[in-house]
Formats: structure tokens, C-alpha cells, sequence
């Protein structure tokens, strides 16, 4: 007789996916599938805090999932490697979710210097919670300045 144990949603997907090296995606709990050929995938489990008033996953987080999720897709498709900033973005939400939620991604289209994306987000019975369109204009690393006002060049955050 096999004993079957129960995982909750946390605990499933520390062993699916990687942390993005991005500070609020961390907070948020956003794990990384994957990025290829203009294509790019993450999760969510959700969380209390996730949550709006109907306990089902606010809209904020919805957006910023979209948002990930389509400058993944643009910059996985973009030979010279460079960051992505989102220019525009329209989403329709079309039922709450909830659960574990799925964010699928595609470049529609890449010029040298933008790339126009899709997404749908998915619960975890596989149905559509919302799609939306982003325009994302590539960049290379900025310059700042330190607090001592000195102009600098970070580098990128991302893990390779």
C-alpha cells in the first residue's frame, strides 16, 4: 500500500521552475518555465496576500504576470540579448482566477527595436482567465547615477 502525500501549491513549485532574479517577482513568488525562440512561460501559486476582496487573484497581480510573461517572450526572442521596457499593454479579464496560475507568451512580431507580444493565463483547470497584448521596446543597460552623483553602468540582474 503507497501512502500518497498532498503537497500544497508553495510546496510544488519550489521544485518546479527557477526564481527570477528580479526583487518584486521574488516578493511576488513568480517562478520562471521558460524562454526560447521568442516564447516565454511562468507560474504563480497563489497566495492570501495575492488576493483581492472576493478572494480570487487581484488584478494588479494578473497584469504584472501578463507583463513578465510577454517581455520574457521578447527578450528570449532577441539575438543581441537585450532588456525589454513595456511601452504599451492592453488586457481583457475574462473570469477570476485562482490556484496555480499558468502564463503562456508569444512575439507576434520583432523589429530592431520593438517586439509586439501575446499572453493568456490560465488556472489550474486549464481554462483562460485573461490575454492581453504588449508592445516592448528593447534597450540596452542605462546609465545611473550613484548617490554620490557619479554616472555608472549596472549590470544586468539576470541569471543566466
Amino acid at each position: 500500500m503507497t501512502n500518497k502525500v498532498q503537497l500544497n501549491a508553495s510546496t510544488q513549485l519550489a521544485n518546479l521552475g527557477e526564481e527570477l532574479n528580479v526583487p518584486f517577482l521574488k516578493l511576488l513568488g513568480v517562478r520562471f518555465l521558460s524562454a526560447e525562440m521568442g516564447k516565454g512561460e511562468i507560474l504563480l501559486a497563489l497566495k492570501p496576500e495575492h488576493t483581492n476582496t472576493w478572494n480570487v487573484a487581484h488584478g494588479g497581480v494578473l497584469l504584472t504576470l501578463m507583463d513578465v510573461a510577454m517581455a520574457v517572450a521578447a527578450r528570449s526572442g532577441d539575438p543581441g540579448d537585450r532588456s525589454v521596457v513595456t511601452i504599451e499593454m492592453k488586457n481583457n479579464f475574462m473570469q477570476a482566477a485562482s490556484g496555480i496560475l499558468r502564463v503562456k507568451a508569444d512575439t507576434v512580431r520583432r523589429t530592431a527595436t520593438m517586439a509586439f507580444c501575446e499572453a493568456k493565463l490560465y488556472n489550474d483547470q486549464g481554462e483562460i482567465c485573461c490575454m492581453a497584448t504588449g508592445t516592448f521596446q528593447f534597450l540596452r543597460r542605462l546609465a545611473t547615477k550613484n548617490a554620490d552623483g557619479k554616472r555608472m553602468i549596472h549590470d544586468d540582474q539576470r541569471t543566466e
